[in-house]
């Protein structure tokens, strides 16, 4: 018996390339909403004028952690992104390395537009589709240079 690794076609990587792209862009603005809109409770140790400056920074940055997570609206668009993150991984494994990154990138920020327009309803300039329409262009000439 042999062992060969199949190929698993152009429609695989696109859509591998496209999941990741989409679960870094389009979570980003809805992380960033949450992170914007959070405000921490109060907490005694870090108003006590007694606690040391030092330990203030670390409990302040443990419990902003701590309730960020616990909130659904930062917490599970993270969950995603990160999930993103390792489906990454296991595409770096396999596909051309000179061609993922540039292309995941630039679909992350692709999504990111999207993104935006979803989370906070921005209009998107046509500055910006035209700056996206570059980026695709790009996309396209790694692949051509790539393949042939």
């Amino acid at each position: 018996m042999s062992s060969t690794v199949e190929d698993p076609g152009a429609l695989r990587w696109i859509l591998g390339f496209l999941l990741v792209g989409a679960a870094w862009g389009l979570t980003n603005p809805f992380i960033r909403k949450a992170a914007v809109n959070y405000n921490p409770p109060q907490r005694t140790v870090l108003s006590n004028p007694n606690t040391n400056v030092v330990k203030r920074y670390i409990f302040k940055a443990i419990y902003a952690a701590i309730d960020l997570l616990k909130t659904p609206s930062y917490a599970v668009p993270l969950l995603i992104n990160l999930t993103g993150s390792v489906w990454f991984f296991l595409l770096i494994g396999k596909a051309e390395l000179s061609l993922t990154v540039p292309i995941v990138n630039s679909l992350a920020f692709l999504f990111t537009v999207l993104g935006d327009w979803l989370a906070d309803r921005k209009v998107i300039p046509l500055s910006t589709w035209i700056g996206m329409g570059l980026v695709c262009g790009g996309i396209g000439l790694c692949v051509k240079s790539k393949t042939g």
